[in-house]
């Protein structure tokens, strides 16, 4: 379903992606974002996808626990069928969306909305991740974050999976996942 944007031309939205691996802080500088444009006086409203159940069915949670209400959706779309009057739409793990979402956000801007989106931009492999890599091509800011690598201290950029499954989407926190660099990722179980 298209729904056709309301352009305003009075009030200038734009596109924040916030991207890295898993472990980077995505979710917590999603939430900190969130909160000050709260303290702002700004009206404020979230979405995950509802595959994401790591911490919670509703609310996004960062891995240091920090909670934000958040209403989970199945399909991008649903987005701007539930969106109100928000100044701030902040989006958690875009790259579990359908690519759909690359459309939602240029709807929203277009509309006068500061969209935060987080999402990896890498899979496992070390392969662009879903609509990030469209995402990254059509924001206004973007921020790229990185974990530290569990085996040397090294800035980490890739999300190594620790096990043999081989499916792109596999739900998981560090008993399936490390933060690792380029140099230990290469060196994969070897490590």
């Amino acid at each position: 379903m298209f729904i056709e944007p309301h352009i305003n031309n009075e009030k200038r939205g734009w596109i924040e992606v916030i991207c890295g691996s898993m472990f980077s802080g995505k979710t917590e500088e999603l939430i900190r974002r969130m909160k000050r444009a709260r303290i702002a006086n700004l009206k404020t409203e979230i979405f995950k996808p509802a595959i994401d159940n790591r911490y919670d069915e509703m609310n996004v949670v960062s891995h240091d626990e920090n909670i934000i209400v958040s209403q989970p959706v199945q399909h991008s779309q649903n987005i701007l069928l539930l969106i109100h009057d928000a100044d701030v739409i902040g989006i958690d793990e875009a790259q579990f969306f359908d690519d759909g979402i690359v459309h939602v956000c240029e709807h929203l801007a277009i509309s006068g909305k500061r969209v935060i989106v987080t999402g990896l931009d890498m899979d496992y492999l070390g392969r662009p991740f879903g609509p990030v890599p469209q995402l990254l091509a059509i924001a206004d800011y973007i921020t790229k974050l990185h974990a530290i690598c569990v085996h040397c201290g090294n800035i980490a950029s890739i999300s190594y999976r620790k096990t043999k499954q081989s499916a792109q989407v596999v739900l998981g926190e560090l008993d399936i996942y490390e933060p690792r660099c380029r140099v230990c990722y290469a060196k994969g179980d070897k490590i």
